[in-house]
């Protein structure tokens, strides 16, 4: 029989020589002879054998030098109780013994066991109040493996932040591992299993590590680091640098502008390319990102995020990663990598931070490569009640007696990024869609709503709105909602749906609500079948909301406070931005509506038939008590949500 080491045998097992099972010695004189024997090669101290089960119908009958070994002794192999075979009765004896749990506990235990098929006895006591850590440190001792404790609260100090990293949080959370530490050119992983050999192999091949070493520890001390990690920011630059610490320029390096399309999506599928893509986006859901801007330049990829309605400069990766990252991302969005001269479009579907999400990824060529805009559509941005969006208490009852109408059209206007989309699908919320067939026509279809019909456009293959409109004509419907009017077909079958008894919501490209109606005339409707049709146009911007925790009292000058006065709001001081860590030193956190309603009443009607002008249409409704944007806004500034300036800004061209 060949001599072996027994280190380099339990190093390959992945285990440590101190703390592993020593070698069986052998009475003096009988080394020879117990190496002859063939049925005992045994080179570890042998673990308590398990009873033979019975053969369970259906097994396959075992041979093993031509003899049929015992049926169930298969079991053997492996058996799936809390150690690596481990034994149920041994684990109580020892926790009984130690007084972990009383004879009470363990009995009600076992019953509860043998009712739960797949348990397991530990996991029944830790349910029932037992100390998960003394259980684990038995579970350890039976595998023979070593028990460690995590120190959380000590940050990195217990743990490598690097590699939780590169295994990802979640990863870590679902199995119950924690990276450890490095011991030369093994890395020590914490685990709750000792058995689970597969888990064991995802992890070293997700290191690229040789080889792992296995110590048990408590399922509450990683939980409780896993937690730290999420919470604590002071050490995500650190995290940062260990994730990317192998991204270097010549790992993506672009070399020549024919470079074959092989190698570059093997490049995108690199680590280091994955983990930077995976971070752009952790990151820009964290900071709360509506859009993320990936723009290659000659020298220079920036990475912006729009937040608030402004893009900020927040990375910039090596140039040389430019063109694998894009590709990358073309990968996940289902795009052509090897098509770079025209733009293509397409979705990414998602979990981050066990939030699912959707991408909608646009690419453009430019000089310097392709610039990738991913706009990130979030359910949880568009779960908000109508009461939270900024509606005055006058304005959202208005409004909703609109919602409510049994026919007619209502026009939500503003421009790319106003917030229509989230006001309309709030406003369908407040329906009962058990009584009412509610059917919408989108382009694309950006968030799913329960108990609604949503239908997708297809221009290529004439699925238009005006198409899609007709068909749902014939769905017998109640109320329809339109992505957008943007021709004169789809807003003629709009104004025949009002006229003949449906509600129907869509939204335009307009600066102001009166000036909405005017729009209509000029993609070609008769201005009578429009004051026939429309019943209200609600206009709308979102204004960045000042910073709670920086804001700070201005003076405000005497011909603005003059102004509140005139308009009958009581303004002792004004807020202003200041800027702190907290906002990005922009003054500025999150976001509020102002809105512009505009009902149309039978006076109006009339009005609109006679086809006036924008500015003295506009004049019109002022004077029958319409609330512009800009006051709207003003009442906002007057409330303390916003700034004077920041109204100035967003009703410039709506005043």
């Amino acid at each position: 029989m060949a001599k072996y080491s027994i280190d380099d045998i339990l190093d390959r097992l992945g285990m440590d020589p101190e703390n592993g099972s020593a070698p069986r010695e052998l009475p003096d004189g009988q080394g020879e002879q117990q190496e002859a024997k063939p049925e005992d090669k045994s080179i570890m101290a042998p673990k308590a054998r398990l009873p033979v089960r019975a053969a369970r119908p259906g097994m396959p009958t075992v041979y093993k030098g031509g003899q049929e070994i015992a049926p169930g002794a298969v079991d053997e192999l492996f058996d799936p109780g809390d150690g690596a075979g481990v034994e149920q009765v041994a684990l109580s004896e020892i926790l009984l013994e130690r007084e972990v749990v009383t004879p009470e506990q363990m009995t009600v235990a076992q019953q509860v066991l043998k009712q739960t098929p797949g348990s397991t006895l530990s996991h029944i006591l830790i349910e029932q109040g037992a100390d998960e850590v003394e259980i684990q440190r038995a579970i350890a001792e039976l595998a023979r493996v070593p028990f460690e404790r995590i120190e959380h609260e000590k940050g990195l100090d217990s743990f490598d932040g690097g590699m939780t990293q590169r295994l990802g949080l979640e990863f870590c959370k679902k199995h119950l591992v924690l990276p450890l530490r490095k011991d030369g050119r093994r890395v020590v992983i914490g685990a709750t299993r000792p058995n689970d050999v597969f888990l064991l192999d995802e992890i070293k091949r997700s290191l690229g590590v040789p080889s792992v070493k296995l110590v048990m520890v408590a399922p509450g001390d990683v939980r409780g680091a896993i937690e730290h990690m999420d919470d604590g920011d002071d050490d995500a630059g650190e995290d940062l640098d260990d994730i990317l610490a192998d991204v270097q320029d010549v790992d993506v390096e672009l070399k020549k502008e024919s470079e074959d399309d092989h190698n570059l999506e093997a490049r995108a599928g690199e680590s280091p390319v994955i983990r930077y893509v995976n971070y752009i986006i952790q990151t820009a859901i964290k900071e709360g990102a509506s859009d993320i801007h990936v723009e290659p330049g000659e020298k220079k990829l920036r990475v912006r995020y729009r937040i608030d309605g402004t893009l900020f400069e927040m990375m910039n990766p090596p140039p040389g990663m430019s063109a694998a990252i894009i590709s990358r991302l073309k990968i996940m969005a289902n795009l052509d990598i090897s098509e770079r001269r025209v733009p293509q479009d397409g979705r990414i579907k998602c979990v981050v931070q066990g939030r699912k999400l959707d991408l909608r990824v646009s690419t453009l060529p430019t000089a310097f490569g392709e610039k990738t805009v991913m706009r990130i559509l979030d359910t949880k941005s568009i779960n908000v009640q109508l009461e939270d969006l900024g509606f005055g208490e006058q304005t959202l009852e208005l409004w909703r007696q609109q919602v409510k109408s049994p026919h007619g059209i209502v026009l939500v206007t503003g421009p790319t990024g106003s917030g229509k989309t989230t006001t309309l699908y709030s406003s369908l919320r407040q329906l009962d869609n058990n009584k009412l067939n509610v059917s919408t026509v989108e382009d694309p279809v950006e968030y799913s709503l329960e108990g609604i019909t949503q239908t997708q456009t297809h221009e290529k293959i004439g699925m238009s709105f005006a198409a899609a409109l007709r068909a749902l004509l014939r769905q017998d419907p109640d109320v329809l909602m339109l992505g957008e009017i943007r021709d004169f077909e789809t807003a003629q079958i709009a104004v025949q749906a009002a006229l003949t008894g449906h509600l129907v919501l869509s939204t335009l490209h307009t600066n102001d609500a009166p000036s909405s109606i005017t729009r209509l005339v000029n993609i070609g409707l008769e201005p009578f079948l429009l004051g026939a049709a429309v019943n209200g146009v609600l206009a709308q911007r979102l204004a960045r909301r000042l910073c709670a925790k920086c804001k700070e009292q201005g003076e405000g000058t005497p011909e603005m406070l003059e102004y509140f006065e005139m308009q009958g709001l009581a303004v002792d001081h004004l807020w202003e931005p200041r800027g702190c860590d907290k906002c990005r030193n922009t003054g500025y956190a999150g976001r509020v509506g102002i809105y512009e309603l505009l009902v149309v009443d039978d006076a109006l009607r009339d009005i609109i038939a006679r086809n006036p002008n924008v500015a003295e249409f506009r004049r019109m409704c002022l004077e029958r008590g319409m609330v512009s944007l800009r006051d709207d806004g003003m009442q906002k500034v007057a409330a303390g949500d916003t700034s004077v300036q920041e109204i100035l800004r967003i009703t410039k061209e709506a005043s």
